[in-house]
């Protein structure tokens, strides 16, 4: 589902990305979206969450599961604040899909998401 925005234009929901396949929102009410092609493999996330891995092949991290429910919330929100990509704005973003608001890092403060697309 998508909004307008104030251009006229059609901005995609938070929630709406990478969610053709995904799990109910009440079975797994927050996704990830990582945005890899700002990683440049620090490894952070890995160790603070048990969800992420760094790649050896790759040199850069990712999510074993792209949505969680409420028993892996803390440390994925912990993955996404400690990422020290895009000058410190992280680009690990942990949604609510119920609200479509970012949850972290959310750097705007505003529940926005701050992907850099």
């Amino acid at each position: 589902m998508t909004d307008g925005d104030e251009n006229g234009g059609e901005i995609q929901r938070a929630s709406d990305v990478g969610s053709a396949d995904a799990p109910s929102i009440e079975e797994k009410p927050y996704k990830i979206i990582f945005e890899a092609n700002k990683c440049f493999g620090a490894g952070k996330c890995a160790e603070v969450s048990d969800n992420w891995e760094m790649s050896l092949a790759s040199g850069i991290a990712k999510p074993n599961t792209y949505f969680i429910d409420e028993a892996d919330l803390d440390h994925n929100v912990r993955a996404a604040e400690v990422c020290p990509a895009k000058k410190d704005e992280g680009c690990i973003h942990v949604i609510d899909r119920r609200t479509d608001e970012e949850i972290a890092p959310d750097p705007h403060g505003d529940g926005t998401l701050s992907v850099d697309w």
